[in-house]
């Protein structure tokens, strides 16, 4: 699995690189946000991404990563407040991790966000020895679901709102169809995030109410995702029949 380290600093990255090798993957690495933007040669799998570039913010490389394409990214940075991480995972960030940090432990993260997005298959074995297993979120592969002018696809991962295709990352595509699985329900936030994320989930408290956040934000109308107090949030079709009816 090829990694794209975006990171200034010779003396985290130098041992980054040699402790992720060590597990497998490899590793090509940019120095600056725009370096990282302009690509190394070939495609990475993922990008571990740090924030505090010399030339440019790592919001905003995140920001241009995530319109370009749906490649995992994983931030890691000094900034450890809960606002900076709020903000990461609203512009599409997969997971978000603080330093310092083991080499384990982001491994780890690696690992449950290429599960979680579909890339299992490229974990290097090594990888895949160090870190415990977890069960993989229940995603039904049926034909494309329709909930009113939403269309969701689960082969393909494409969502189409009235025909129209929405870029959504894939934390926000698992998201989504997990509500979707049983629309009209309420799905407990304990629930979502031991299916969505990990049983094992370690991250802000804010989390799943930035990424609902983004979702609503993407399909036009807070309508569509309903938070029910103390609970969970359920998937609605705003303005039109329940959920249930018309789904395929």
């Amino acid at each position: 699995m090829r990694l794209l380290l975006i990171e200034d600093d010779d003396r985290i990255a130098g041992p980054l690189a040699e402790g992720l090798g060590r597990y497998g993957f490899t590793v090509d690495r940019a120095r600056t946000g725009a370096a990282g933007l302009a690509g190394t040669g070939e495609a990475p799998d993922l990008v571990l991404l740090d924030l505090g570039l010399p030339d440019m913010d790592g919001l905003d490389v995140c920001r241009t990563l995530r319109a370009r394409s749906a490649i995992p990214i994983i931030m890691i940075t000094a900034r450890g407040e809960e606002a900076d991480r709020v903000v990461g995972l609203e512009l599409g960030a997969d997971d978000y991790l603080a330093k310092p940090f083991g080499v384990r432990e982001l491994v780890a993260r690696i690992r449950a966000v290429t599960r979680r997005t579909g890339a299992l298959q490229a974990l290097p074995q090594a990888a895949q020895a160090r870190a415990p297993e977890a069960a993989p979120a229940s995603v039904p592969t049926a034909a494309a679901q329709r909930l009113g002018r939403l269309q969701i696809d689960r082969r393909t991962r494409q969502v189409r709102l009235e025909g129209r295709e929405i870029a959504l990352t894939p934390r926000e595509f698992d998201l989504l169809a997990h509500l979707a699985d049983d629309p009209g329900a309420v799905h407990s936030r304990q629930q979502i995030m031991d299916t969505v994320w990990d049983p094992h989930f370690f991250g802000p408290t804010k989390t799943l109410d930035a990424h609902v956040a983004a979702l609503r934000r993407k399909l036009g109308d807070p309508a569509w995702i309903i938070t029910v107090r103390g609970v969970g949030f359920r998937l609605t079709v705003p303005g039109g029949a329940e959920p249930g009816e018309g789904a395929s």
